[in-house]
């Protein structure tokens, strides 16, 4: 019932409005121009022909075609259409992202309900509502942009995976790669995160095999002792010693910075070792995932670049603010949880709980926030020039408002990144939080143009994995995300605008 009730009601405010937008944008608009010229190339069956300013691969096109092909039969019979080209009109190749949209909306509460399974489906149906309303997933639910089937591939895959479906897992993962490249590195999370239950879960039946047969010895050495008094003693003993599982229990609310580093290596030494013991269990079972990481890499080796066109824009970087922006943006869409006085408590109180490492760990924090900012902040030519991305107003007004405004940031990019450590941290073991942090540093940092959408995924992860339970929280995120997509969508349809230098009709967009 809950996936259901999920995908009904998304489904309510995506038909209506991709009628809306179809209708007042009716023509392709900015990367859409590249993406629906291909696709229709795609139609007409020259596969072949490929646009040199595109960056990412075909997978959206080979999807289109299978939503066209499922389209094609029932159009012609009504003669609305007399060819299959024709089919792949703007409108029918947007509508694949609003059907991938549903479908994302009902992996987003199957991967809640698998990642909680005590969680009633009521919640579960509101978190899912939620999540599909994160601004930048809903904006681009009406273009065709990669956006959206690079987020369902990767959810889907990461579902899979929870499942242990691991085989079906990896091949989810090459789509997701086919969609956009820089899913590999998700790839790899996802694969991680599986090595990680996988190892952990091994160990876990490894003591509870050891604790059944430590029951039965000690059984047994009960009822040879009995009628020996001085050996009752000893029996009292044991029954008052602890077995000794090996089990580490998940850090508490409580836990200091110096545990939490112990937990880590700990953690890293558990699996290690556990995974010399299962080494080809773990070959055989993520095997999928080693193949597509050596195909990755001898395409690149190929193709000269992980990207397709335009190189000479997209080139990789050390853009190390990146991460900064991802911090804040973040903290911001879950302003609720984040940026409340019970939440800042908190995080004061753990720090001075835990002086002076957490002073220390603070103090580093805050210099590699100033290097990263002064060092390593690139302005891309884009973000300089195109002023219909609301990243050129940021930019302008409030980073370079004034040469301090960007350092002046920086405690917000801390507060923001340690608040969101200390979230995962309480319900997340060290190394996944760990793997978290080096994947999204793996996509974010080689991208020199700042865009909110390379944001999506791992938000999505942060999101996911956050364990928010109020319904308070939910609630003001909600009318945050419907409040921004409002005004968002808004400024697109009714707010066009002309350059002097360039005929047409521009929009503002993400």
């Amino acid at each position: 019932m809950g996936r259901i009730a999920v995908a009904a009601i998304v489904s309510s405010w995506v038909i209506p409005i991709s009628i809306i937008g179809n209708r007042i944008v009716s023509e392709p608009y900015m990367d859409e121009i590249f993406h629906i010229r291909q696709a229709q190339q795609y139609c007409k069956g020259n596969f072949r022909s490929w646009d040199p300013m595109i960056t990412t691969p075909p997978g959206l096109y080979y999807l289109s075609l299978a939503h066209v092909a499922s389209l094609f039969p029932g159009m012609f019979y009504l003669k609305a259409v007399s060819s299959f080209p024709e089919v792949c009109s703007i409108p029918i190749l947007r509508s694949i992202n609003g059907i991938l949209a549903i479908l994302c909306s009902i992996l987003i509460y199957e991967i809640i309900t698998n990642l909680r399974p005590t969680l009633d489906e009521r919640k579960a149906t509101v978190y899912a509502v939620v999540l599909s309303m994160y601004p930048l997933h809903w904006f681009f639910t009406f273009l065709y942009y990669t956006d959206v089937a690079s987020l369902t591939a990767v959810l889907a895959m990461y579902l899979a995976c929870l499942r242990k479906n691991y085989w079906f897992s990896g091949l989810l993962g090459a789509l997701a790669v086919v969609i956009r490249q820089t899913n590999i590195i998700w790839m790899l999370f996802v694969a991680c995160s599986g090595i990680i239950d996988l190892t952990f879960a091994c160990k876990r039946d490894k003591i509870d095999i050891g604790d059944g047969d430590a029951s039965i010895k000690y059984l047994g050495q009960q009822a040879s002792m009995d009628g020996a008094v001085f050996r009752s003693s000893l029996r009292k003993r044991k029954i008052n010693t602890p077995v000794d599982t090996g089990i580490q229990p998940m850090p508490t609310k409580n836990a200091s910075s110096k545990a939490s580093i112990s937990g880590l290596i700990d953690e890293i030494e558990t699996i290690f070792l556990t995974a010399l013991h299962i080494k080809w269990k773990l070959f055989v079972s993520f095997i999928p995932f080693f193949i597509l990481l050596a195909a990755f890499v001898a395409f690149i080796y190929w193709n000269g670049s992980i990207v397709l066109g335009a190189k000479e824009a997209h080139g990789v970087s050390l853009h190390f603010a990146q991460i900064m922006y991802f911090g804040l943006f973040s903290a911001l869409l879950m302003a609720p949880l984040y940026f409340s006085v019970s939440q800042a408590l908190d995080l004061f109180h753990s720090i001075w709980r835990n002086k002076p490492l957490s002073f220390f760990q603070a103090f580093m924090a805050f210099i590699a926030s100033f290097i990263s900012v002064h060092f390593f902040s690139i302005a891309h030519p884009y973000l300089l020039a195109d002023n219909r991305h609301y990243t050129f107003y940021l930019w302008r007004k409030v980073i370079k408002a004034h040469w301090s405004f960007k350092y002046l940031l920086v405690p917000l990019y801390v507060y923001s990144w340690l608040s969101i450590f200390a979230r995962l941290g309480k319900v997340q073991r060290k190394i996944w939080v760990l793997a978290f942090f080096l994947a999204t540093t793996a996509v974010l940092v080689p991208a020199p143009l700042i865009e909110f959408r390379y944001f999506t995924i791992p938000f999505f992860f942060l999101m996911l994995h956050s364990h928010v339970d109020d319904y308070q929280s939910w609630f003001l995120m909600g009318l945050l995300y419907i409040a921004i997509n409002v005004f968002t969508m808004m400024m697109f349809l009714y707010r066009p605008f002309h350059w002097d230098h360039e005929p047409g009709i521009q929009r503002f967009i993400w």
